[in-house]
């Protein structure tokens, strides 16, 4: 394992010292990222206004159009709808084949109150 190791840092002092000519080739590609990434500021400039000014424009949009009163009123109806589908599953439930016992109903609502949510967020996140 040492000899290979000293063969290996022996090769990469020997390529560390080897000087390649490249008649100038180095300084000219420099002076053209340095002239790429001053133009480039422009387009990003422009992009971050653009998004600034959409996000005012959503923002007057939400409050002229009522936009608290309409994301309540969602969220009622979300949380109406939720009560009711567990509602009927808990009323059809005993009916069913499946024996159901309060641990059980327990890690179900446990399963979509945090497992869900959790699991979406992270491949959202891995998305970005």
């Amino acid at each position: 394992m040492d000899k290979d190791n000293i063969l290996i840092e022996d090769l990469f002092k020997k390529a560390a010292q080897q000087q390649i000519e490249d008649n100038g080739f180095t300084e000219r590609v420099m002076k053209q990222v340095e002239r790429v990434d001053q133009t480039s500021l422009a387009p990003h400039r422009l992009s971050l206004l653009w998004t600034w000014f959409c996000i005012a424009v959503s923002l007057v949009l939400f409050f002229v159009f009522n936009g608290w009163e309409m994301l309540k009123s969602s969220l009622q109806v979300l949380y109406a709808s939720a009560l009711t589908s567990f509602e009927v599953f808990i009323t059809t439930a005993p009916t069913a084949e499946v024996h159901l016992t309060p641990w059980m109903i327990l890690l179900a609502v446990a399963f979509v109150l945090i497992y869900l949510p959790y699991q979406t967020a992270r491949k959202l996140s891995a998305i970005q």
